[in-house]
């Protein structure tokens, strides 16, 4: 790791960062890193430091770098800000904005009201930061529930979204190729390996909304290579009694327009405007995400190259799936009382997770 103080004066050399911050309880743990209730021994300030272990990084130095290169970048109200960054002779610490509101899904289970208006709004907030992000030429690459964060424990506490480690600059004339994300959120042309834009980060958040209105995965299988060609394929359905309000023929329709942009998006009836319902669906949606998403496979980041080349290249390739169920669950005994409102669902139809990026 490099120690030159003059090419990065944003590094502030200190002998000991605990001569200037308390640690208290430990936050989470990753591959490299630990990450640590601190306070600020000065201010009383409370900051989550993520604590980087030199040692454990050796060799893959590039990771946290890019990191931290795209968080010093960026500054906006529904993203977990990089405050300060210290190093020492075995560790690197990025002092983060601290969030305590927990984690999109666990909030949603224990609130005891949640309607489809509310899942808009979070949305917009998503799209928001997001756009901006794609505005500053960086793609985030692993949007997925577990990302977003409450900013505290109010009720109209905003969201935030954290987990850089994947993210991206885009560069002129470049493309990006690593197949990378979690399983479930990652789009089409990342697991077809082919070049991809920005686009995969707009994908990712009509996951995500899908899973807001019903509770349970657009995509679901226990075996990796089946899931993946229900992606490739954009292989899902609108189950009743959620998305009775459009067609079968409009779910059907097949378009080669690409997906939303977040800017598009944002324009939307559905986001822009009042059409999203205040009916109380906090009942089903909190069931079946307990239900659902409980599973590691949808909580993990990782890169798929080794994946992808055993599944989607080796023996276990399916020629057919026998299952029309997306969900891969018992979703056909939801009970709702109502259905969702129909823009809500021409929100997915029209070119945002329906219409997969055309590979050229």
């Amino acid at each position: 790791m490099a120690r030159d103080k003059e090419a990065e004066p944003w590094k502030k050399q200190v002998n000991d960062v605990r001569d200037l911050f308390h640690f208290k309880e430990l936050l989470g743990t990753g591959a490299f890193s630990e990450v640590v209730l601190a306070q600020e021994k000065q201010t009383g300030r409370r900051f989550a430091v993520k604590c980087v272990s030199k040692r454990a990084l050796k060799g893959k130095e590039s990771s946290v770098e890019n990191e931290i290169a795209v968080l010093r970048r960026i500054q906006h109200d529904n993203i977990v800000a990089l405050e300060d960054i210290y190093e020492t002779v075995d560790h690197l610490y990025l002092v983060m904005q601290l969030v305590s509101g927990g984690e999109l899904f666990d909030r949603i289970v224990e609130k005891g009201f949640y309607t489809e208006k509310d899942a808009s709004s979070l949305i917009r907030q998503v799209l928001d930061a997001v756009n901006y992000l794609h505005r500053m030429g960086i793609v985030h690459r692993d949007l997925k529930p577990e990302n977003l964060l409450y900013f505290n424990s109010q009720d109209e506490s905003k969201i935030m979204i954290s987990d850089f480690g994947l993210s991206k600059m885009e560069v002129s004339g470049d493309v990006m190729s690593t197949a990378c994300g979690t399983p479930g959120y990652v789009a089409p042309e990342v697991l077809a390996q082919k070049p991809y834009s920005r686009a995969v980060d707009c994908w990712s958040i009509g996951v995500i909304a899908y899973i807001l209105l019903c509770g349970y995965p657009p995509f679901y299988d226990e075996n990796d290579s089946k899931l993946f060609q229900q992606i490739l394929r954009a292989d899902f359905e609108f189950d009743a009694p959620y998305w009775d309000d459009i067609s079968d023929s409009s779910l059907m329709e097949k378009d080669p327009i690409r997906r939303f942009s977040c800017e598009q998006a944002l324009t939307h009836p559905w986001i822009a405007g009042d059409t999203a319902l205040c009916k109380n669906i906090h009942e089903s949606v909190s069931r079946q995400i307990r239900k659902n998403f409980a599973r590691s496979k949808w909580r993990v980041g990782l890169t798929l190259s080794l994946t992808l080349s055993l599944t989607l290249h080796g023996d276990l390739l399916p020629a057919a799936l026998s299952c029309s169920c997306t969900s891969c669950t018992s979703c056909s005994s939801c009970s709702s009382s109502s259905a969702l409102c129909a823009a809500s669902r021409a929100f997915f139809r029209e070119r945002f997770i329906l219409r997969i990026l055309s590979f050229r």
